[in-house]
């Protein structure tokens, strides 16, 4: 199936009259980019990617975030890791906690909830579907996947992941003056701003992939970051992903702080959820649906004045210090750098849109419009600043996922959160720049 061009088309045009507008090459849909396609590009931003600089950024932060796991401890241990956060040098917790601000947790866990319901009605053959994937995803996994998404779920309670998404340059950067407290504020806000997805799990109580009868998923055994042996495993139900929504989360909001490499933390949030997939902890389903509440909650933060104040006094801390750690400015330290900055290639978009559906079967809905939530725009703002509202709500109209895939439901948030591409949108405006 091929996704309509509307009109909207012409009416971006004119509302961006200062924009060439070319022809239109719309991604291809999810399910018309082969899972081995995915894989291949999933692999490309391993410790075994082409590029030797970039696979020293892998180590580095991994190496950073094994001695933040072991804090003063003779040695790292399994038994330390759930009571591992980030540090107070690296976190400003005391300056959030002085803002008195309240994230008003409970209300938006039930949001979360509903916006997601439409698990519930899945049919049968979708919930198939869902297994089969992470069934072979986890197969398919070489060692340097494995090993990668071991890192990335032992780096949950830390910004370290976030590194290889900047490229060499400014991921060094980020990695020292995180370490050494410079970014304290964003660190504090970034963490705090996360929606534990822990009453949606109780909700929905569905199992892990490796708890179901007859699974063959392969659990891997920690040889990475405590290097135990290990095999890796997660408690608490599957969906939706908490690791994703962690990810997805805080590459979001480092994205809005650091727009000059938007489009490389958006994916990279997507990238942390395809981990998930590898580790065989979590279905399809599960990120998809976390990457949906994440984008969601992180737009209803945005849109609260109270909170921007916050995040604009952590993000101008946040590229102060990048600058002095770059020696240079923000455009130049994240300046692309060719194959070193994976994250960058195109096919990365087309990883991102296979990760929208995972190739699960569309449903029904393919015509029905889609409605923009009040103030969604706001994801875009920073990352297109010269563009209007009604311009990045054009954006993210045009392209948008079809409707129909699973979790896009039948009310009009559910199907924006599902639907909304902000890969797409972002490279949409670039282009036509």
């Amino acid at each position: 199936m091929k996704l309509h061009i509307t009109v909207l088309a012409s009416s971006l045009a004119l509302a961006m009259p200062a924009l060439a507008m070319p022809a239109l090459a719309m991604p291809a849909l999810a399910k018309d980019i082969p899972l081995s396609q995915a894989e291949s590009i999933a692999k490309s931003v391993t410790p075994d990617s082409a590029s030797v600089a970039f696979n020293d950024l892998e180590a580095q932060w991994l190496t950073q975030l094994r001695k933040a796991l072991q804090g003063d401890t003779a040695a790292l241990t399994r038994d330390a890791l759930a009571q591992m956060r980030q540090n107070s040098i690296q976190a400003d917790n005391a300056w959030l906690q002085a803002s008195g601000y309240d994230f008003h947790t409970t209300e938006n866990q039930q949001m979360g909830i509903t916006l997601l319901s439409a698990f519930n009605t899945l049919p049968e053959a979708v919930l198939k579907d869902n297994l089969a994937t992470v069934t072979a995803i986890n197969h398919d996994a070489d060692v340097n996947t494995r090993h990668q998404a071991l890192a990335d779920a032992e780096s949950v309670e830390y910004l370290y992941f976030l590194s290889d998404a900047m490229g060499p340059r400014l991921g060094r950067a980020f990695l020292a003056a995180y370490d050494k407290g410079e970014l304290g504020k964003a660190a504090a806000l970034i963490k705090a701003s996360e929606v534990s997805t822990g009453a949606a799990k109780k909700y929905f109580h569905y199992p892990r992939p490796y708890q179901v009868p007859g699974n063959t998923i392969h659990l891997t055994p920690d040889d990475v970051v405590v290097k135990d042996g290990h095999p890796y495993t997660a408690g608490g139900g599957a969906f939706p992903s908490g690791h994703t929504n962690t990810g997805y989360t805080d590459a979001l909001l480092m994205a809005e702080m650091i727009p000059e490499r938007f489009d490389a933390l958006v994916i990279r949030g997507a990238r942390y959820g395809y981990s998930r997939l590898v580790l065989g902890v979590h279905y399809p389903l599960d990120v998809m649906g976390a990457r949906m509440v994440a984008q969601r909650n992180v737009a209803h933060y945005l849109n609260d004045p109270y909170y921007r104040t916050l995040f604009n006094e952590a993000r101008a801390q946040l590229r102060e210090a990048l600058v002095k750690e770059c020696g240079t400015t923000i455009v130049e330290c994240a300046a692309s750098t060719g194959k070193d900055d994976p994250y960058r290639d195109p096919a990365m978009h087309t990883f991102y849109r296979f990760t929208m559906t995972y190739n699960l079967p569309q449903q029904k809905g393919e015509h029905q419009p889609l409605k923009i939530p009040k103030g969604a725009d706001v994801l875009l703002q920073t990352a297109l600043p010269n563009l209007s509202p009604a311009q990045r709500q054009a954006l993210m109209e045009e392209t948008a996922l079809p409707a129909g895939y699973p979790l896009s439901g039948e009310t009009e948030d559910q199907q924006f959160w599902q639907r909304l591409d902000l890969s797409a949108a972002y490279e949409m405006a670039r282009k036509t720049r």
